[in-house]
Order: structure tokens, then C-alpha cells, then sequence
């Protein structure tokens, strides 16, 4: 796997889970969620940033975001309890299918 992936891969990892710990810290009232917020959302964005070297920024934006909204979703509904209903769950699997859209068939983005 190119070293780009294996950036945007952990920019993803890192932005959910300086997102979760922000649904953790209760509007940053919370001090070690927010300290992990601002930690992981910092890492996240140095990841993307090598990232960018390699990848468009609309490419790499659009996989960056709308997996960290996958992942997201999911772990509001296995940690959080946030339940979604059908028309949430069609739009996130659209956005899933927009991310192999670009990854399978655009030869924007280097594989």
C-alpha cells in the first residue's frame, strides 16, 4: 500500500477519534477528552497534510470526510447509543459508494 494511503488511513483514524472524544467532552467541560480532541485533530490534520503532497485536495478531502462520517455514524450508534433512521443510513451508504467511486474508477487520485 503507497505511504499516502497509509496517511490519509490514520488522518481518518485520528480526526474520529479526536471526534468522539469531542462528543466526550461535553463541550469541552471535560478536561482529558478535550486534551485528546485538540491532540487528535492536530495529528489528523499533520496526516492529511503529507497526504496532500501526493493526492488532489478535493480527492483527498472528500475520502477524509466522508469516511470519518462512516466511522463516526457507527461508533455514535455502538458507543453513544444514537440511533439512525433509514433515510440516514441511505446517505451514508451513498457517501460509501461516493468514496469506491473515486478510489475504483478517477484517475485523479494516484493508486
Amino acid at each position: 500500500m503507497p505511504l499516502h494511503y497509509i496517511f490519509l488511513i490514520f488522518a481518518i483514524i485520528a480526526e474520529t477519534i479526536g471526534t468522539t472524544a469531542l462528543q466526550a467532552s461535553h463541550q469541552f467541560t471535560r478536561f482529558w477528552p478535550s486534551v485528546l480532541v485538540v491532540i487528535a485533530y492536530g495529528l489528523s490534520f499533520y496526516l492529511l497534510a503529507q497526504t496532500l503532497r501526493v493526492m488532489p485536495v478535493g480527492v483527498v478531502y472528500a475520502m477524509w470526510s466522508g469516511l470519518g462520517i462512516v466511522m463516526i455514524a457507527a461508533i455514535g450508534y455502538l458507543v453513544f447509543g444514537q440511533r439512525l433512521d433509514l433515510p440516514a443510513v441511505v446517505g451514508i451508504g451513498m457517501i460509501l459508494c461516493g468514496i469506491l467511486v473515486i478510489h475504483l474508477f478517477s484517475h485523479t487520485s494516484p493508486h
